[in-house]
């Protein structure tokens, strides 16, 4: 049986990293600027931490394994941003030291005009 990127998007949702977990209490249930969010969700061949359909915007939270990614990671946002969504980049470390700022540069973000 293939498996599909739903598959794996439900695996990442239930071993989610603990930036994920604290970013991702903040996000749901339209908490953020009344804007609705979805995490671990397929894009494309990818599968993103968080996502806002609405506003085409895309968080990803990158611990010390993509530094040596980055190159894939590049090429994951150029194919992200070839498709019209918009990625904002933060690291473990940020989310869960500085999650009232993080979210406010996320809000940002979202009342960018198109």
């Amino acid at each position: 049986m293939k498996k599909t990127s739903t598959f794996f998007a439900r695996n990442l949702r239930n071993n989610s990293t603990d930036s994920e977990v604290k970013l991702w209490s903040r996000l749901k249930n339209r908490q953020l600027g009344n804007f609705k969010f979805r995490r671990q969700a397929p894009v494309g061949k990818y599968i993103v931490d968080f996502i806002c359909h609405e506003k085409c915007l895309v968080v990803e939270v990158d611990g010390g394994q993509h530094m040596d990614a980055s190159k894939a990671d590049d090429l994951r946002t150029v194919w992200l941003e070839s498709h019209g969504y918009r990625v904002i980049r933060l690291w473990n470390d940020q989310v869960l030291k500085e999650t009232d700022a993080i979210l406010q540069e996320i809000l940002r973000h979202l009342n960018q005009e198109d």
